[in-house]
């Protein structure tokens, strides 16, 4: 079920879509309100990641997976390390400026993304995922809790914080992962 072969689809820009949704988008809607989020300071900037992120790979020569065939967690995961190396830059770049910036994991949700899964694939999910009411209360929690006020650059799961993996705190790779992200969205 979750190590499914998938065809690529690519985006009208030419950008594998799990990156181009799930990094790209993000980053892009995020960079062009974040003057308005300094002025409304204190904001916070949540987004959702995924424990999925521990078995992504940046890989610099190939950054939209051309070279290698797709697998759906494979791909997912990527693009979910993309966000967070870049989720954990971009908290270093607003620094004191009073807006935080957070990322969790949801847990397994059952969503309508997965509606071309088989019968089966959609009644374990049923019956064993989150239903998104609960999935989203870490989110909730990020975005309105006294609690977390002024955390920034940390990783949630379960309105906890616990560590990210260990390749998602590659500074080095954050930094050039922003700079390609910039390019790629034309900032």
């Amino acid at each position: 079920m979750l190590s499914k072969k998938l065809e690529k689809h690519i985006s009208e820009d030419g950008y594998e879509m799990n990156f181009a949704v799930n990094h790209l988008a993000p980053f892009l809607l995020t960079i062009l309100l974040l003057d308005m989020l300094k002025k409304s300071a204190p904001s916070r900037i949540i987004n959702v990641g995924s424990a999925a992120h521990r078995m992504g790979k940046i890989n610099f020569e190939d950054l939209q997976s051309k070279n290698k065939k797709g697998r759906l967690m494979g791909l997912y995961g990527n693009s979910k390390l993309a966000m967070t190396l870049v989720s954990y830059e971009l908290s270093r770049k607003l620094e004191g400026s009073n807006v935080t910036v957070n990322v969790l994991h949801p847990g397994l949700v059952n969503t309508n993304l997965g509606r071309d899964r088989s019968k089966t694939s959609k009644g374990f999910a049923g019956k064993f995922f989150k239903s998104p009411e609960i999935g989203a209360e870490t989110s909730i929690y990020l975005a309105s809790s006294p609690e977390v006020e002024g955390i920034t650059g940390k990783y949630f799961a379960k309105k906890m914080e616990k560590p990210s993996s260990k390749k998602s705190y590659n500074e080095d790779h954050a930094k050039r992962l922003w700079e390609i992200s910039e390019e790629m969205t034309k900032l």
